[in-house]
């Protein structure tokens, strides 16, 4: 294990060299998720004290990045049942403005699992690194980047909570979103980014929405991963994402999302999901390739509107 944090740390000094010029922070991706996925913060689970502290960290990364808030807030809490239990969450969002008031919605929920009592396990927080301490934070490390380069398109970074517990934080959002949903051109979600073997990450939503396939093509031969289409098809069963995160709220208000993931590991809800196993070179090379993609989607709006060219099946 320690000369995995060595190999790890040589290799972040050289990405640091490489974010210099492309403008991610790798060292700092890899601090906030490190820190997310600690166990202090009880495995983030919606509703409880870690959970909070884990929404405090990510509000301090918010001013930090300087990311313009709605309203005077970054915090918007929701509530729901869990059996005959109220418990309420709490969205993280705020925008950077673009040229337009059409808008880009990117999402990456922060809540996981807590802790398991009753289990046999020595350890029983589930920490949730690439699941999703990933996703969360990659939308700061994108908001940073977007700091720095304004966008056409007016960005809202969302931070959902809840989406463990039946995507309540998307539904939330939705249901009281800070602009008309009918500005909202595009979802780009991030659910699991930071390990896969076979160097493959997948974007899920292009069978629904076939006029994204022909950029999606484009941010795949400019990654150094295999970035792949698909899991999006009814006849696949539970092998089709359509409905497994965050954005599958925004598909049922006819809004067109495109899902950032990797397939499920050994360590998929469970214990183990440990920073110490995702891979920091997939992980920076998969957020520079989402940040491409909101790069070629915001880049589409020159004078027309994006959502408006995206033929969708219901």
């Amino acid at each position: 294990m320690k000369r995995l944090h060595l190999a790890s740390i040589c290799l972040l000094t050289a990405l640091g060299a490489a974010a210099q010029q492309r403008d991610i922070d790798s060292l700092q991706l890899i601090k906030d998720i490190r820190t997310l996925s600690d166990n202090r913060f009880e495995g983030r689970r919606t509703g409880t004290k870690g959970n909070r502290l884990a929404q405090f960290y990510i509000l301090d990364r918010f001013k930090q990045a300087g990311l313009q808030a709605y309203h005077g807030t970054y915090e918007y809490p929701f509530y729901f049942m869990e059996g005959e239990k109220r418990v309420m969450g709490t969205n993280l969002y705020g925008y950077i403005p673009g040229k337009t008031a059409d808008v880009i919605v990117i999402t990456g929920h922060y809540d996981h699992l807590g802790i398991r009592s009753g289990s046999n396990q020595a350890d029983s927080i589930y920490n949730g690194a690439d699941d999703n301490a990933s996703g969360a934070a990659a939308l700061l490390s994108l908001i940073r980047y977007y700091k720095q380069h304004p966008p056409k398109h007016t960005l809202i970074f969302a931070a959902l909570d809840g989406e463990e517990e039946g995507l309540q934080g998307a539904k939330a959002f939705l249901q009281q979103a800070p602009v008309p949903l009918e500005r909202i051109k595009l979802n780009i979600n991030m659910d699991m980014v930071s390990r896969n073997e076979k160097g493959e990450l997948y974007v899920c939503g292009t069978h629904h929405y076939p006029a994204l396939k022909q950029f999606i093509s484009k941010v795949a031969d400019s990654s150094a991963l295999k970035v792949l289409m698909g899991h999006d098809k009814p006849e696949e069963g539970s092998n089709d994402w359509t409905n497994q995160s965050d954005h599958y709220e925004f598909h049922r208000k006819g809004i067109p999302f495109l899902y950032f993931g990797v397939e499920d590991h050994a360590d998929y809800h469970r214990a183990s999901d440990e920073f110490e196993r995702i891979d920091p070179r997939f992980y920076y090379q998969a957020v520079q390739t989402v940040r491409t993609a909101i790069d070629v989607a915001d880049g589409m709006s020159a004078g027309e509107q994006l959502r408006s060219k995206v033929i969708y099946k219901q």
